[in-house]
């Protein structure tokens, strides 16, 4: 459903829908009422609510809040994964806030700089908004909404620490302390490297020859993930029902954020897991891919993350190993010395 702005009303009659730009409808400050196109995921639609609320002179005129409208009703909004579109609207709401009247032509990337910085407390929120006002830039810039690219020369925040791989002792900690739907979860991403959003939507009729085909949520793109021995021992005791293997009490499928909260609160009452993300155990599948001797296109097939993603954590796996093996190395000299 598309969230409609305030003044326009939508109104069924005989089983059909109809659109009015109808400010103050019920009041004593009630505008004249303008019929608006049936569509409101057309550009049309949008176009004319402009001209009906007086925002442009002409029609060719474009605001910031009538871009954003139109791409947030635009095929290429619609293929982002769900997540994506409520991060971008989230973001979108302080890009309208700040310049939503303004002529289109008229942002430029100092505006967006000065957003950005003015959210240096929280770059991981900056960068976010960055990244959505990205997207509707490029959007707009093909289509001529824009004079130019709104972040050019605008720089991301560099985030510290991020979502770190779990270590040997907290992996340890989840197989001897997790339990019930909390601990499926878990051990599915603990051994495929999947995202939570996929993670949810797991069940048997996504097995295929002893793996995982999954096409991931986040990116459409189709992965095959084989089923390790220690997930397979996991899954040997788990029954074999429709749906999705990881389910709430009531028989209810998680959604992504639901279950992270879940898991939070089972977490606070493990020490040994304090600071460990969900998201943490993709760069731990990658550490012990790389530990067991796969390649980086190997890891980037079985997982589906980018290369410059498993590059960073293999480094981390990689550099881990040879201060393992210096120190060993190290030992041996002493004691043949």
């Amino acid at each position: 459903m598309i969230e409609l702005p305030k003044g326009v009303h939508r109104v069924v009659a005989r089983g059909r829908e109809y659109f009015y730009w109808h400010p103050g409808r019920g009041t004593g400050n009630s505008g004249p009422r303008i019929r608006l196109p049936n569509d409101p995921t057309s550009p049309e639609f949008w176009v004319e609510l402009r001209q009906a609320q007086g925002m442009s002179g002409a029609t060719d005129t474009m605001t910031v809040g009538a871009v954003i409208d139109l791409y947030e009703t635009s095929p290429k909004f619609k293929e982002l994964a769900s997540g994506t579109q409520s991060l971008y609207r989230r973001q979108f709401k302080v890009l309208r806030a700040g310049f939503g009247q303004w002529a289109a032509e008229r942002l430029r990337p100092s505006h967006i700089r000065g957003i950005v910085e003015g959210m240096a407390e929280t770059p991981s929120a900056a960068n976010n908004f960055l990244r959505a006002t990205s997207a509707v830039s490029s959007w707009g810039i093909a289509r001529d909404y824009f004079s130019g690219s709104l972040v050019d020369g605008v720089e991301a925040f560099t985030t510290k620490g991020g979502h770190k791989p779990w270590t040997d002792a907290q992996v340890k900690a989840a197989h001897d302390h997790l339990t019930g739907y909390v601990r499926r979860g878990i051990m599915l991403a603990l051994y495929t490297g999947q995202r939570g959003s996929d993670i949810v939507r797991l069940g048997w009729t996504d097995v295929d020859e002893g793996g995982f085909r999954i096409v991931q949520q986040k990116t459409g793109r189709e992965v095959w993930c084989p089923i390790m021995d220690e997930l397979a021992a996991e899954m040997a005791t788990w029954e074999k029902t429709p749906g999705p293997f990881v389910r709430q009490d009531s028989g209810k499928p998680f959604t992504r954020k639901l279950f992270s909260k879940h898991f939070d609160a089972v977490r606070a009452r493990i020490p040994e897991l304090a600071g460990t993300t969900i998201h943490g155990l993709r760069a731990t599948a990658v550490v012990r891919l790389r530990r067991a001797g796969l390649t980086t296109a190997q890891i980037q097939d079985v997982i589906g993350m980018s290369m410059a993603m498993i590059e960073r954590y293999s480094r981390f796996a990689d550099k881990k190993a040879s201060g393992k093996a210096a120190v060993v190395k190290l030992a041996e000299r002493r004691k043949n010395g």
